[in-house]
């Protein structure tokens, strides 16, 4: 049996700005780089073979921090199934700019509403489609070896994720904050 050890990166520039940052690059904070480093205390006595992260910096640097604990780590790979939600033409917008524009309503469902897309962004719905994909792979190459999978993705990812592995609603999908410092531990 696999065991995957999946965390969001620590807080990053847009994160402390209130940005929609979606699939655009924004570096650590001094804050997101102690929270990697917590995260790396915490996994420091697990066993990662193999660890999965996206293509933004923030959380392959996340990573990073975890992996110094791991030199039995022989491969890291880049998977943009669990890269963060993209945000369309909100990217790189500040929260409160769409809020007074399109009102908190609107910005609500954008945010955390299920079926709801940014003008030429994602829902969580499409989101999940590609976290499944990816989840299915993981059981496919994983399910009956004795491996340890670290993950370092993204708030939106983590969230889709979540709700298949522990089969949730997608009211307590919409409603979770995925924290910088925690890990969320799965067999398969």
């Amino acid at each position: 049996m696999a065991t995957i050890y999946l965390f969001r990166h620590g807080k990053s520039e847009n994160n402390l700005k209130k940005v929609f940052t979606g699939w655009s690059e924004t570096p650590l904070t001094q804050l997101g780089i102690q929270q990697a480093q917590a995260l790396a205390q915490l996994l420091k006595d697990k066993k990662i073979d193999i660890a999965y992260t996206t293509r933004l910096s923030r959380a392959a640097d996340t990573l990073k921090e975890v992996l110094k604990f791991h030199p039995e780590c022989q491969q890291t790979i880049v998977d943009d199934r669990m890269l963060e939600r993209s945000y369309g033409d909100f990217q790189g917008l500040p929260h409160q700019q769409v809020i007074d524009q399109y009102g908190q309503e609107a910005f609500d469902k954008w945010h955390r509403g299920w079926e709801d897309r940014t003008p030429n962004g994602e829902s969580f719905a499409d989101v999940e489609l590609r976290v499944k994909e990816f989840i299915d792979m993981l059981k496919q190459q994983y399910s009956n070896t004795d491996t340890g999978i670290a993950i370092s993705a993204h708030g939106n990812s983590i969230r889709l994720f979540r709700k298949i592995m522990e089969n949730a609603t997608i009211e307590d999908t919409c409603s979770w904050t995925i924290p910088y410092d925690q890990y969320f531990q799965y067999e398969i």
